[in-house]
């Protein structure tokens, strides 16, 4: 990881080993970095081009000893046009309409951030979540973020996702939906979004955060392209998964 020409190094810390939520068996531990600082803004860009990812007012990035599953990965804007499943998904998806809200937590998105997370990740610590624990995911930020809603043709609330702004793009920082909406395939849906959005504001990139080859929550990511993983510190193509 290069340095950060800020001379903010005092700002990273390391986490225990704890579980890793993704590969059964092995152990996590993440460099952490505070974005309460000056010229946040600045210090995520770079952060977010060196593979980190964003929770509330912190930055992450794995440093897992003797494992380096976690791959970074951005969508490159630029030439990306869906693949057929994908136009299939924007077609059953015609009748949701989507809304830049302010960033405020509300008990309708979190009514179904609960149902997400018992449906989908229930023996994890997000689905133990309180109101006010999801009120400082969505409102804890010191960068330019966004919460985007998507909803159906009756008004009822299908998806949110939590989106960042940086210099070269955008970042998809988490996304919840409609557990019983699984043919609409909203995961997919949302990254789109993003695309679409990223392409209006002339950014080149979207960054998705990280794909891991083993683990099958993370293989949708791989199936846009052109896409980019960082390997080595450096930002290089990644060949589309089938």
């Amino acid at each position: 990881m290069r340095e950060w020409p800020h001379r903010a190094q005092h700002l990273f810390t390391m986490t225990v080993a704890h579980p890793c939520p993704y590969i059964e068996g092995r152990l996590e531990r993440d460099v952490v970095a505070d974005l309460n600082v000056p010229n946040a803004q600045s210090f995520y860009d770079w952060l977010l081009r060196s593979g980190f990812r964003r929770v509330q007012h912190m930055a992450y990035r794995p440093a897992c000893p003797g494992c380096s599953a976690c791959v970074p990965v951005r969508i490159r804007v630029a030439g990306m046009e869906p693949t057929r499943s994908q136009r299939t998904v924007l077609r059953r998806n015609a009748d949701l309409a989507h809304t830049i809200v302010p960033l405020t937590a509300t008990q309708e998105q979190y009514q179904l951030f609960l149902r997400y997370q018992k449906s989908r990740h229930a023996d994890g610590e997000m689905a133990t979540m309180t109101f006010h624990d999801y009120r400082m995911m969505v409102e804890e930020s010191p960068i330019d973020t966004q919460v985007v809603e998507f909803r159906g043709d009756e008004g009822q609330l299908i998806a949110v996702c939590l989106t960042d702004r940086v210099r070269d793009g955008l970042s998809a920082v988490y996304k919840f939906y409609d557990p019983d909406a699984a043919r609409r395939s909203l995961g997919t849906r949302i990254v789109l979004w993003h695309i679409d959005r990223a392409r209006e504001l002339g950014l080149p990139y979207v960054y998705l955060g990280y794909w891991i080859a083993e683990s099958r929550k993370m293989a949708y990511k791989a199936r846009f392209a052109p896409m980019e993983a960082l390997i080595d510190g450096a930002w290089v193509p990644l060949p589309r998964q089938a």
